[in-house]
């Protein structure tokens, strides 16, 4: 069985050069309060029920599993949000910053799907979602948690992973992930790196905030 790493980073190669010549085809051509209050109305969802049942990590392949559920939300958050919004109603340059995030969620899903599916496992589908935003500041809020919850969930989870060559490549996507948080805190008005430590989380807390989002 190949080693976690190498398919890692033999989707990465593959997915990169798909983004190339994606590129090359297109061409260059109320705040967090808002997206919290409907996450709290969502907290009763069936959904977020059977979510809740199962916490612990059964083995690196749920880890992964696990990953793939938040990339599939954050993914499609992007994906749909910006189709929705015209490029002018952002700040100057931020509804491109915010088409490069999606682009790297969409990588980040390709590359865990191949994964899984190399070691023989089942990827998790895309799921139906409400993020509840109802502007453009909404969304940008909404982002923002999305990404900060994806840093501290990876953070998290490294503690269960079994495979020491999975903690190289999921840290190839946590950085990345990072980076994201960092910008939308900026863009948000606030601290683009409020602390010297990220807060890791467990899945019970990941799940408490992300999986209201998720509807069915």
């Amino acid at each position: 069985m190949p080693a976690l790493h190498t398919l890692f980073m033999e989707a990465i190669s593959e997915e990169r050069v798909t983004k190339v010549s994606r590129r090359t085809l297109l061409g260059t051509g109320t705040k967090l309060a808002a997206g919290g209050a409907a996450a709290m109305i969502a907290l009763s969802s069936p959904a977020f029920a059977r979510l809740v049942a199962a916490q612990a990590f059964t083995d690196d392949i749920d880890i992964l599993n696990y990953a793939l559920t938040l990339e599939h939300l954050e993914y499609a958050f992007y994906r749909d949000g910006l189709a929705g919004f015209s490029a002018d109603l952002f700040p100057e340059g931020v509804y491109d910053n915010l088409m490069d995030i999606r682009d790297h969620e969409d990588a980040h899903v390709d590359v865990l799907v191949d994964t899984i599916s190399g070691l023989g496992g089942t990827p998790v589908e895309e799921a139906m979602y409400d993020f509840g935003y109802q502007n453009v500041a909404g969304f940008l809020a909404v982002a923002a948690a999305l990404e900060n919850t994806g840093v501290s969930a990876y953070d998290g989870a490294a503690a269960a992973i079994e495979n020491v060559d999975l903690l190289n490549a999921a840290g190839s996507i946590v950085a990345i992930e990072a980076r994201h948080a960092s910008y939308l805190n900026l863009v948000n008005g606030q601290d683009p790196f409020p602390a010297a430590f990220e807060t890791p989380l467990n899945r019970d807390e990941i799940l408490a905030i992300a999986g209201p989002f998720i509807v069915g």
